[in-house]
């Protein structure tokens, strides 16, 4: 979380748009929408065609490869990003994944929904995204990732990705993370994985995991250092 934190001071600091938005992201709810609506708009007048907290795809493509390949019996596996915002995670996997993949990326913000599609489409005189492999598929839907009933049934998914979105949720309080996790698990295979990529030590994590996540399987494993700092990837999977 403290990357995260760190993360908005930089941003915020890097686009004059976002000076504004300085003193008051301390204080803030980082569960509110209104707060990643604004943020995701100032970020396309900055014209910055995606944007990452802690890290993008490019880092997290030798954990997400060989999992992707162990589930090469299904073709093409799903994947789920819930919390998406502006990342490259869901266009990385999509235009760069050698093996088919069927990626949806979810966000509460409409903002962000809106111009992803917009960067997967070509819109704004753009060209349209590639996929890396010819059987590939990328959809962005509007939805909070807490409540995923009109995004998918239960165990629909074989990978679910969560890239700081556990962060954001838990700063409202752990009864919104709980139900994030919840869903995240609902709507995973019996032999699916979930990642939740954090900076949080795992002192403080793995309980709220493993209490969470009762007949699951809970393990750790360290990424990076980038920019000095080490992050985690918690996987949640099926025995």
């Amino acid at each position: 979380m403290a990357a995260l934190r760190r993360t908005l001071h930089v941003a915020t600091l890097a686009a004059g748009a976002r000076r504004a938005l300085a003193g008051s992201l301390a204080g803030s709810c980082l569960a509110d929408r209104r707060l990643w609506d604004k943020l995701h708009a100032d970020t396309q007048k900055g014209h910055v065609p995606t944007f990452d907290w802690f890290f993008g795809y490019e880092e997290t493509q030798g954990l997400l490869l060989p999992l992707l390949q162990e589930t090469s019996a299904v073709c093409p596996p799903r994947v789920l990003d819930v919390g998406c915002g502006t990342s490259s995670l869901c266009i990385g996997l999509y235009t760069q994944c050698p093996h088919p993949v069927d990626v949806l990326g979810v966000d509460f913000s409409p903002v962000a929904i809106a111009h992803m599609k917009r960067l997967l489409e070509g819109g704004e005189g753009q060209t349209p995204l590639c996929p890396g492999h010819p059987a590939s598929r990328l959809h962005f839907m509007q939805a909070d990732a807490q409540n995923l009933e009109p995004v998918a049934s239960s165990g629909s998914f074989h990978l679910v990705l969560d890239k700081g979105t556990w962060d954001a949720v838990a700063r409202g309080g752990p009864k919104g993370a709980y139900q994030l996790l919840s869903e995240c698990l609902r709507v995973l295979s019996p032999q699916g994985t979930l990642i939740q990529f954090s900076d949080e030590d795992p002192d403080v994590r793995l309980p709220y995991l493993e209490q969470g996540s009762p007949g699951w399987r809970v393990t750790v494993q360290e990424v990076g250092p980038f920019g000095g700092i080490t992050y985690f990837a918690y996987l949640v999977q099926g025995s």
